[in-house]
């Protein structure tokens, strides 16, 4: 596999070329125009490095999702990638300090998404030919929550025998990701009864005392033995300092590690019940994305990438993570998935996010072997 990995490091720079017209366009999620904009340049690079055109899905309120095929054969394995990223325009630049290439949404997930394209190169043009049929499928809400794309993702996974997940690994170590949490969000209104704070605040009834009330229940619910974790993100209510509140709301973040403990939670969190007389709550939201629970084939596809990694020189290592991915979507399904196949870096949805140049080679390396062993 020597081969593989010295056409990598060949094409070290192409890699970077193309990475950097990747991330100058940039693509926040909410921004329709430009995520289509990238959607365009990423286009052009599956045509000038794989000859093949994009089937793209139409969209209204996010940006188009893309569908490439490449290879043939009865059996198929899905690539899902997004190309939507958490920043504002202008909020990052890319540039190169070093060993370090930065910009938005570079760690999460542009890198990954030209690693994946290159393996797929690489396999070519080093005659490792495949003989299964490789989607790959590029979407543009993972960072709102795969709402548009969710139904595209399952519908392809039902037809793969085996989903890879090019997000990147565990920073610093490197770890791929078997296991993943599956992520909640709920909302949580509060209506109380408004009074005048001085004249008549006997009168009132506080919204937001309750909202108070509420927060240190749901923050109780934490489990870090059993890897739950609840957090009230946002909260707010009121509308005057002289006046009792008369309504709140908080924004809940729900993490788990299967999905018998999201039925648990939701269950408790939509059946919230009111801690003082004359209060009406009312809870919506629920799961958004399954957990990615660690099973026997997917522990097996892992091992497969800890041989590849090794026949390449070096070692990988597996976790499980609190963060969710489509990958949750898929795996789900009992489709084996394996997760954290990106770039080498740090600092998703961070300013400091970065890949490591002088890994790129590796680990592309890595996503080629592994897709001539499947």
């Amino acid at each position: 596999m020597t081969d593989l990995l010295s056409f990598c490091k060949v094409n070290q720079q192409q890699m970077i070329d193309d990475l950097e017209r990747l991330v100058v366009a940039e693509s926040p999620s909410h921004d329709k125009r430009l995520v289509d904009q990238c959607g365009v340049v990423l286009q052009s690079l599956f045509r000038q490095h794989l000859g093949v055109e994009a089937e793209v899905i139409p969209q209204t309120t996010t940006g188009n999702h893309l569908r490439f095929v490449c290879g043939e054969g009865a059996e198929q394995i899905l690539i899902i990638a997004h190309f939507d990223t958490v920043w504002d325009v202008g909020r990052l630049t890319y540039r190169v300090e070093g060993n370090r290439a930065y910009g938005p949404g570079i760690f999460d997930m542009k890198a990954g998404i030209i690693q994946a394209l290159w393996a797929i190169k690489a396999c070519r043009e080093r005659g490792r030919p495949m003989d299964k049929k490789i989607v790959f499928l590029c979407t543009t809400d993972e960072e709102i929550g795969s709402e548009t794309s969710r139904p595209y993702i399952e519908q392809e996974a039902r037809n793969s025998a085996v989903v890879l997940v090019p997000e990147p690994p565990v920073a610093n170590s490197g770890a791929l990701k078997t296991a993943r949490k599956g992520v909640g969000q709920f909302l949580l209104r509060i209506k109380g009864r408004a009074s005048h704070a001085g004249n008549h605040h006997e009168q009132g009834i506080s919204a937001v005392e309750e909202l108070a009330r509420q927060i240190l229940y749901l923050h109780g619910l934490t489990n870090y033995a059993a890897g739950t974790t609840v957090n009230v993100g946002i909260a707010r209510g009121g509308t005057r300092t002289n006046v009792v509140a008369e309504q709140a709301e908080a924004y809940i973040d729900v993490r788990v590690s299967s999905s018998a403990e999201g039925e648990r939670m939701t269950e408790l969190i939509r059946g919230l019940k009111p801690q003082a007389a004359d209060v009406s709550l009312e809870v919506t939201g629920g799961m958004e994305r399954p957990p990615m629970e660690r099973t026997a084939a997917t522990e097996r596809l892992f091992q497969l990438a800890a041989g590849c990694a090794k026949e390449l020189g070096f070692q990988v290592a597996e976790a499980s993570v609190g963060g969710g991915s489509d990958g949750n979507f898929t795996a789900a399904l009992g489709i084996p998935t394996l997760d954290g196949l990106g770039a080498m870096g740090d600092g998703p949805h961070a300013e400091h996010e970065h890949i490591l140049i002088d890994q790129l080679p590796q680990r592309t390396a890595l996503f080629t072997t592994l897709l001539t062993r499947l």
